[in-house]
């Protein structure tokens, strides 16, 4: 039988601080009993016979006096079959969606596998999502980290959902997703489910949401049940898994909050000094194991408060992943969908799964032609502020030709419109024409004959 407490030393916020407990883990479970109702929490700190713990609830009505603690010897964890595709979670792993409980003869730990770095597989294999601006500039490769970098009111979600909609792999196997949101508003929920179910992908999705209204510490749970999930599918039953976790800044400041609480010293604008190892956490779980057929992709969303790409969450969050999908507001703001900054963006993984083989023997060349003939675009426009287009010289003036038909041909396009990767590598081509054949120093004699001609 399990020893309880009632010893209660002091309530703050979501923490509570217990006296003259013994024999207790760090990050074990906690059972409490409140209000007539049963709370689920978990050990942070251990300070000789005094434990903090964490609650995942609302303890605004807590008393000292009406408070029943039980620990357990584990740490948090979920139950997992396949059943979960197709349902809705909270932020700590409950069903929300009237679907019943799942019962599994094994429970797994949200804290992750523990992973041989060396058993490692290297990802290579393209992941095409029908999105011209990213399958040939900012390749997503199967088993990659690739965050999108967006602003508050811009379009992340839309280009999120559609990436769901139509990630596919060049064997034809097939997906299955993973969902996780932290401190979303109903209606943003809403939005995910309903475009999930008008893609038809609804049975495929394993959603885990966290609600602006729900309990905080639930915000830092949430993404560690989804790649739980996740890494259940993959490693265990053999799925290719895309995990889509939004938002990372709101998961941040849920941290920063709780620092503040715990009384830590902070660091960058507030952030507590471990943010890095925080998100690294979280992030370093994506990718694919040797023998194992099942993967882990991962893109998580985070809004850079100002659009300030140098925030914290943002620089960090560059750091650990391998490159950036950036959001542009400029670009939003010219009606342009999706609005991808190709300049700022990257895939560090791309160099080793595009090329004969995984896309085409065509693709790099290209790639390297429209980041420099773009990057010279703003070159020209910032002059053409300063002296006027009249002035500007014919070979300048055909490169803002070449700016115009990228932005409005190339990156644009329509958010039901699922190009094939051919399609797309044939638009660069075809709007590379536009300039000089001269000015093409990236490109191979061999494919300047073949695409572009004399």
């Amino acid at each position: 039988m399990r020893k309880e407490y009632t010893k209660i030393k002091k309530i703050e916020s979501s923490m509570i601080e217990i006296e003259k407990v013994t024999d207790v883990a760090y990050k074990a479970v906690v059972s409490l009993h409140a209000l007539g109702r049963d709370f689920v929490g978990q050990v942070i700190k251990i300070d000789e016979d005094t434990v903090t713990i964490e609650v995942f609830g609302n303890t605004e009505e807590f008393s000292l006096n009406d408070i029943v603690v039980s620990f357990e010897e584990k740490p948090l964890e979920i139950p997992l079959n396949e059943t979960i595709l197709g349902r809705t979670f909270n932020g700590i792993g409950e069903p929300i969606d009237n679907g019943g409980q799942i019962y599994s003869d094994k429970t797994y730990s949200i804290e992750g596998l523990p992973l041989n770095p060396v058993a490692r597989e290297y990802p290579r294999d393209f992941i095409q999502t029908g999105i011209s601006s990213i399958d040939v500039l900012t390749t997503l490769i199967r088993g990659q980290k690739l965050p999108i970098f967006s602003g508050s009111g811009l379009s992340h979600n839309q280009i999120a959902t559609q990436i769901v909609r139509q990630a596919k792999l060049k064997t034809d196997d097939d997906f299955c997703f993973v969902f996780a949101a932290m401190g979303i508003k109903k209606d943003e929920a809403m939005f995910f489910e309903d475009s999930f179910n008008k893609a038809g992908v609804r049975d495929k999705v394993v959603m885990y949401e966290n609600f602006a209204d729900s309990p905080i510490m639930e915000r830092l749970i949430a993404p560690k049940c989804a790649l739980t999930a996740a890494e259940y599918l993959a490693f265990e039953k053999g799925y290719h898994v895309l995990v889509l976790i939004t938002d990372m800044t709101s998961y941040s400041e849920a941290l920063r909050e709780v620092s503040s609480i715990r009384g830590e010293v902070p660091s960058r604008k507030g952030y507590p000094g471990y943010l890095y190892s925080d998100l690294a956490s979280i992030y370093e779980r994506a990718g694919m194991i040797e023998g194992v057929e099942g993967s882990v992709t991962l893109i998580p969303i985070l809004t850079m408060p100002n659009d300030d790409i140098t925030h914290p969450v943002a620089d960090l969050t560059g750091y650990i992943t391998e490159g950036q999908i950036v959001i542009d507001r400029q670009l939003s703001n010219k009606g342009i969908y999706p609005p991808i900054n190709v300049l700022p963006s990257l895939s560090r993984l791309m160099k080793d799964g595009i090329g004969e083989g995984y896309t085409r023997s065509d693709h790099e060349d290209l790639m390297n032609q429209l980041y420099e003939s773009y990057s010279k675009v703003q070159d020209v426009r910032n002059i053409a502020q300063i002296v006027g287009e009249d002035d500007l010289s014919d070979t300048d003036k055909k490169y803002l030709e070449f700016g115009s038909a990228f932005e409005n041909k190339f990156l644009s396009q329509d958010q039901n419109e699922n190009r094939e990767l051919d399609e797309s590598l044939d638009l660069g081509w075809d709007i590379l024409k536009i300039l000089p054949r001269t000015e093409l120093h990236r490109v191979s004699k061999e494919n300047c004959d073949k695409f572009i001609g004399d």
